[in-house]
C-alpha cells in the first residue's frame, strides 16, 4: 500500500502467516525462491532470519525483503526461513574496470586473428587499463600504429575478413579532418573506425 513500509506487518502475506504453520526450509542460501506477495524469483544470496533476506534475479539484480514466515515460495510452496546449519553469507560479486562481471583468475586465450589498433601507446595503456580484462578474455590484442598517415596500406596489408576483424580507434574525427578522410577510405564490413568527436 502507498505510504507503507514494505517490511510492515500489514501485508496481506505477513499477516496470513501468523495464523499459519509453514513447512520450515533450513539455510535456504543457494536456493531458488519467490517473493509471494511481488513475484520476485531467483536465488537466494544472503539470508538473516527475520532481518534481511536478499534475492538475486536472473539479470544480477538484487532485491531486499524482511523473511516473513509464508512470504516465500519454494518449488511453489509457502515456507518458513530457518538459518538452519548453512551459514548466512552475502556472496560478492566482482566487477572489472569496465563494469563487466569479473570472471576471476581465468587463463587469457590464445589471441583471436582480430586486431583493435590505436594511434599511440598512451591510447594503448588506456584501453589496457580499462578493458583488458575483459580483451583478454576474448583473446583480442590491442595494438598501437603510431599514427594514423599509413593506415590505408597498413589495412590492405592485414586484408581484413569476416573471421579477420579489424577495429580502429582514432584521436579526432571531426567532419574535414584528416582522421576522417583516413576513417572514410579504410572503413568496410569487417573494418569498424571509432573515435572521439572533437
Amino acid at each position: 500500500m502507498p505510504g507503507k513500509d514494505r517490511w510492515s506487518h500489514d501485508d496481506v502475506i505477513a499477516a496470513e502467516a501468523e495464523a499459519r504453520n509453514y513447512p520450515v526450509l533450513e539455510g535456504p542460501v543457494g536456493l531458488q525462491l519467490m517473493h509471494r506477495a511481488s513475484g520476485t524469483r531467483g536465488k537466494v544470496v544472503a539470508f538473516t532470519p527475520g532481518v534481511l533476506i536478499i534475492i538475486e534475479d536472473p539479470v544480477g539484480g538484487r532485491h531486499e525483503f524482511k523473511p516473513f514466515d509464508g512470504s516465500f515460495s519454494h518449488d511453489g510452496k509457502p515456507v518458513s526461513l530457518r538459518a538452519g546449519t548453512r551459514a548466512a553469507t552475502v556472496t560478492q560479486r566482482r566487477y572489472t574496470a569496465s563494469g563487466s562481471v569479473d570472471a576471476g583468475q581465468t587463463r587469457a586465450r590464445t589471441a583471436e586473428a582480430s586486431r583493435i589498433w590505436v594511434e599511440g601507446i598512451h591510447d594503448a595503456e588506456l584501453i589496457e587499463k580499462v578493458w583488458g580484462d575483459d580483451l583478454r578474455v576474448e583473446g583480442i590484442v590491442v595494438e598501437p600504429m603510431h599514427g594514423a598517415d599509413e593506415l590505408p596500406e597498413m589495412v590492405r596489408s592485414f586484408g581484413p575478413t569476416k573471421k579477420r576483424r579489424l577495429g580502429i580507434l582514432l584521436d579526432h574525427i571531426v567532419e574535414g579532418t584528416k582522421e576522417t578522410r583516413i576513417a572514410r577510405q579504410v572503413a568496410g564490413p569487417h573494418v569498424l573506425v571509432t573515435g572521439h568527436p572533437y
